[in-house]
């Protein structure tokens, strides 16, 4: 991870910078490096780690559950801020804008098992922790990409 969360201070001032609206976004490295890349040691191996499968479901569980922050500040700061602060269109509900859409299930709890990933990485220190809110479907452009069977 990068740059890495070391001490329970540094987690502290981030759920606050995030409650007070300090922090204005949320977003993930994703450095999906194969297990081949990574065996290559701290010096010479890529840092970073897989996070686009598990945002919502930390954010959700962490920020809503057990700090009390809302889920209206949480997609403000995984979905309308990150793409008003990069110029993208999207990133809400607005007619006339992209038609790119998540639906959450908030109450599905689910367990990280890096083998279950679409994705050529598992380098994450989440495996086996219980989250909360799931991804079912995705949307983009008006059409169905996602849907979990």
């Amino acid at each position: 991870m990068s740059p890495p969360l070391r001490t329970q201070e540094d987690l502290d001032e981030i759920i606050m910078g995030i409650k007070d609206g300090t922090i204005d976004a949320i977003a993930t490295d994703h450095a999906p490096h194969t297990d081949e890349e990574k065996a290559k040691g701290l010096v010479d191996g890529p840092n970073g780690i897989i996070g686009l499968v598990t945002a919502l479901g930390l954010a959700i569980t962490e920020l809503h559950e057990k700090h009390g922050v809302g889920l209206k500040r949480i997609f403000e700061m995984l979905c309308v801020n990150p793409a008003s602060i990069m110029n993208i269109k999207g990133g809400n509900l607005t007619p006339g804008e992209p038609a790119d859409v998540t639906i959450i299930d908030l109450d599905r709890e689910w367990v990280v098992q890096k083998d279950k990933f679409f994705s050529k990485a598992r380098n994450m220190p989440y495996e086996g922790m219980r989250l909360k809110g799931k991804p079912v479907a995705t949307i983009v452009g008006g059409k169905i990409v996602y849907e979990e069977s």
